[in-house]
């Protein structure tokens, strides 16, 4: 990273992580070589009864992927209509969301020209970083550089190196509540202890700031936040990311900011990357093509550090970063060719349609979901591809919680959508709302028709 020499004067120097040891990270590190989409938590096979049927639930401590599949499961066979998938972030099945011309040209060129057909280097190929790194520092006060940028199997697999190299014995990090299951998931299966602050959807789903300091210890490490978020659908403000650089510099802790939804904003708020405030905490960012590009099948991720101080590697946490890449498996050498051209000659126009799509996905949502009684809906979503709800229990008959809600909307109308309990939120529910806008309106009736099944009748 160029930063003009920038020195430690002014910056906190009693910074809580660092690198693990090499043999810590060759533990660590070999789980990122297995299917991390499928671990499994194995306190979580409980059952309910719901009609006279067994049936899975999933609860906290499992992926959107596993969670998704157990109330899939609970789909009525002989129910002849479409099923409708409001549970995950990956809507390029829809005609209007397909990527743009010049991503898929991209891929042919690199794939035809016979220039990568071979393996890859540990931590990604010089042009493709080089081209993340020009990418990002578009919206930076400072120049990154491909020293900055590893290349990662989605970003699934950024996540995973980036929470490895700080697995420390006895480490613990911070997680968003509501929030991404993953980092939970993963966290446990490497052996790091999570420790989880509000979201406040009184504040717009800003972080209780407060809660971060109650939390924080000697052994806390590191921070996450999902900017665009993930589940809340809010964008959050410069003012308060500074806040809580502000914080996390305070406490010694580095920020991992997680941007797979960067740029898919359409409210009021812009978005501002983390790595803005790189001078203030050092900052690890996550991210990849899929969600902007709607490519989440490509698994073009990566890795990228903002750290004008070089913090990260006066603690050997770059060390570890680049010692767990080189043992993982990395993307595909013909996507990683692409990236060059997919992120310097892909026009705003493409971009601007699949905001527009958003926005008025998001429009529909959001005003559909107001004429549902036992469901309430705290913001309209300013990005990614999600909203939280709650769930008004007093106002239905015959739903236990979040989980016996979602097992019986999947039965009764072919639809899924995700309970909050999978994103620490118990009985609120979290709703995709990225989908060609008819089959949204599907939806959102079907689970209309469905509150009103079980809604309570008051009398008159």
């Amino acid at each position: 990273m160029e930063n003009g020499g920038a020195k430690l004067n002014g910056v906190n120097k009693n910074w809580r992580f660092k690198g693990i040891e090499p043999a810590a990270t060759a533990a660590t590190a070999a789980t990122t070589t297995t299917n991390n989409n499928n671990i499994i938590n194995n306190n979580n096979n409980g059952k309910m009864e719901s009609d006279n049927a067994t049936l899975k639930k999933p609860s906290r401590g499992v992926t959107v992927r596993e969670a998704r599949t157990m109330i899939m499961e609970n789909l009525d066979p002989l129910d002849q209509r479409p099923m409708l998938a409001l549970a995950h972030g990956d809507p390029s099945i829809f005609p209007c969301f397909r990527t743009c011309r010049n991503a898929e040209t991209a891929v042919v060129d690199a794939l035809s020209s016979g220039q990568f057909n071979s393996y890859g280097t540990a931590v990604g190929l010089p042009p493709a970083r080089k081209a993340v790194a020009e990418y990002l520092s578009r919206d930076l006060p400072y120049q990154l550089t491909s020293n900055d940028v590893v290349l990662t199997l989605g970003c699934t697999q950024a996540i995973d190196i980036a929470l490895s190299s700080l697995a420390s014995p006895g480490a613990n990090i911070l997680l968003p509540s509501p929030g991404y299951p993953y980092y939970e998931v993963f966290s446990g299966h490497i052996g790091l202890e999570t420790r989880h602050f509000d979201l406040l959807p009184e504040n717009g789903w800003e972080v209780d700031l407060d809660a971060i300091e109650a939390l924080a210890d000697v052994n806390t490490v590191a921070m996450v936040i999902i900017n665009p978020g993930n589940p809340c659908g809010n964008v959050f403000t410069y003012s308060h990311l500074q806040k809580v650089a502000e914080v996390a510099k305070k406490l010694g802790i580095l920020v991992i900011s997680d941007e797979v939804y960067g740029h898919l904003t359409f409210g009021s708020n812009p978005f501002i990357p983390m790595g803005v405030f790189g001078s203030i905490v050092p900052v690890i960012t996550v991210g990849s093509l899929s969600k902007r590009w709607i490519v989440p099948g490509w698994r073009l991720g990566w890795l990228v550090t903002n750290d004008t101080h070089g913090i990260l590697q006066k603690y050997g946490v770059m060390e570890s970063i680049k010692r767990i890449a080189s043992i993982s498996a990395d993307p595909a050498t013909f996507i990683q060719g692409a990236v060059p051209q997919i992120l310097e000659k892909t026009s705003e126009e493409f971009f601007s349609r699949v905001i527009n799509i958003l926005r008025q996905d998001a429009d529909i949502c959001y005003d559909k979901l107001k004429e549902i009684p036992c469901l309430m809906c705290p913001h309209k979503p300013e990005g990614s591809m999600f909203v939280m709800v709650k769930l008004d229990l007093s106002k239905l008959n015959g739903i236990i919680d979040d989980i016996d809600f979602c097992i019986k909307l999947a039965k009764e109308e072919k639809m899924i959508i995700l309970p909050g309990v999978t994103m620490g939120a118990k009985n609120w529910l979290r709703i995709t709302f990225a989908l060609e806008p008819k089959a949204l309106e599907d939806g959102l009736e079907r689970l209309k028709t469905f509150c009103q099944r079980y809604g309570v009748i008051t009398n008159p």
